[in-house]
C-alpha cells in the first residue's frame, strides 16, 4: 500500500512537470486532430511536372467545365492541388485526382474548427501547394475559421508567389476585397437584401483577403440561376459605406460558368451552358447612400461577360460585351430604365 501511494504521488508530480510542455506543444501550432480532417489522393512527393504560374479561376458553383480545370491544372504545372474546405470530406480530391485526372495529387482539408489555422502541417502543404482550391460550403465557417489567421496569410502570400488559386460557390464569395459572410446563419436573398441593404442581415466583411487582382471587387455566385443581382446591389451599397477611395465593383458569376484570370488581369469565360456567363456591376451610384429604409437608385450599369468577352481586372474593363443595361431600384425593387 505504501508503495502504490508513493507510485500514486510521482505520477502526480510528472503531471504536474510535463503540463507546460504539453501546453506549450498544443499552442505551437499542432492542430488536434478533430480540428480537420485529412484526404490524399495521389503521390505528394512525386517531382511536379511543368512550371507554374498565376492565375485565379473564378467559378459560380455549378458543374466544373472541362476547360476551365484543365487551365487550371496547367496553371499548377500539374502538380500538386490543395484544397480548402470546411464540409462534407474528400470527394473533391478524387474528382481532380482519378475522375479529372492531369495532376500529381490533389490533397483536401475539410477544415473543422479555427485552431487548424495555425496547424503546422496545413500551413506547411499549403506553402508546397502549386495550386490552391478553395471547395463551396458556407462561407461563414470560412471567415470564423480563417479570418485574420495564418491560414489567410497564406492564402495571400500563395497568389502573391505567382501561384494559381481557384474558388467555387463559397469559395469564390470570400475572394473579394469586401464578401458577404452569412455570418447570421443565412442566406440573404435580393428581395430582402434591397428593402433593407444596411441592415443586420447583410453582414459585409473586410480585411480578410488581399488579392490584387479583386482589389476594389465584390464577388458573387449561383448569379442568374437564384436571381441574385438584386442583392449584389445592396452588397454593393453596404461595402461602401464609410470606405474611401474609387468606386467598387460588383463581379457575379452564372453556375454554369467560371472566369479565368490571367496574371495580367485578363479574363475569360469557361461554360457548361452556352449562356453561361458573368455580370459585372458599377458601384459608383451605389456608393455614398444614406442608411435606413429600402434602396432606391438610378442609373445602376451592369455589363455583361460572354464567352466572346474579355474582362480587365481589376479596373473593370470589358472588351466585346454581352450586353450593356441600365437598372433602377425604386422602394427595393428593380427595375430596368
Amino acid at each position: 500500500m505504501t508503495l502504490s501511494l508513493r507510485s500514486t504521488a510521482l505520477v502526480r508530480r510528472l503531471l504536474h512537470l510535463l503540463a507546460p510542455i504539453l501546453m506549450l506543444v498544443l499552442s505551437s501550432g499542432a492542430a488536434l486532430a478533430q480540428d480537420y480532417d485529412h484526404y490524399v489522393a495521389g503521390d505528394l512527393a512525386a517531382a511536379t511536372p511543368g512550371p507554374v504560374s498565376g492565375g485565379l479561376l473564378l467559378l459560380g458553383g455549378g458543374d466544373r467545365d472541362d476547360d476551365a480545370m484543365r487551365w487550371f491544372f496547367a496553371k499548377a504545372g500539374h502538380g500538386h492541388i490543395v484544397i480548402l474546405r470546411a464540409s462534407y470530406a474528400g470527394e473533391i480530391g478524387e474528382e481532380f485526382y482519378r475522375q479529372r485526372g492531369g495532376i500529381a495529387s490533389a490533397e483536401t482539408f475539410v477544415i473543422k474548427s479555427r485552431a487548424a489555422s495555425t496547424d503546422t502541417v496545413l500551413l506547411d502543404r499549403l506553402a508546397k501547394a502549386d495550386g490552391i482550391f478553395i471547395a463551396g460550403g458556407d462561407q461563414s465557417n470560412y471567415v470564423r475559421f480563417w479570418k485574420g489567421t495564418p491560414v489567410a496569410q497564406a492564402l495571400d502570400a500563395h497568389v502573391a508567389a505567382g501561384k494559381p488559386l481557384g474558388g467555387t460557390s463559397a469559395g469564390l464569395a470570400m475572394l473579394g476585397e469586401r464578401l458577404y459572410g452569412a455570418m447570421d446563419g443565412g442566406s440573404l436573398a435580393s428581395p430582402e437584401a434591397l428593402l433593407d441593404p444596411f441592415g443586420p442581415a447583410n453582414t459585409i466583411e473586410a480585411d480578410f483577403l488581399h488579392l490584387a487582382l479583386l482589389r476594389g471587387i465584390v464577388t458573387d455566385t449561383h448569379f442568374k440561376e437564384r436571381d441574385r443581382l438584386g442583392r449584389l446591389f445592396a452588397f454593393l451599397a453596404k461595402a461602401q459605406a464609410g470606405r474611401s477611395g474609387a468606386p467598387m465593383l460588383g463581379l457575379g458569376v452564372d453556375e454554369s460558368a467560371g472566369l479565368a484570370v490571367e496574371a495580367d488581369g485578363t479574363a475569360r469565360i469557361h461554360a457548361t451552358a452556352p449562356n453561361g456567363g458573368a455580370w459585372l456591376v458599377e458601384g459608383s451610384k451605389l456608393s455614398k447612400l444614406k442608411p435606413g429604409g429600402p434602396l432606391s437608385v438610378t442609373g445602376v450599369r451592369v455589363t455583361g461577360i460572354g464567352p466572346d468577352s474579355v474582362l480587365h481586372l481589376p479596373s473593370g474593363k470589358v472588351d466585346r460585351p454581352s450586353f450593356l443595361r441600365d437598372y433602377a431600384v425604386k422602394d427595393g425593387k428593380i427595375v430596368s430604365e
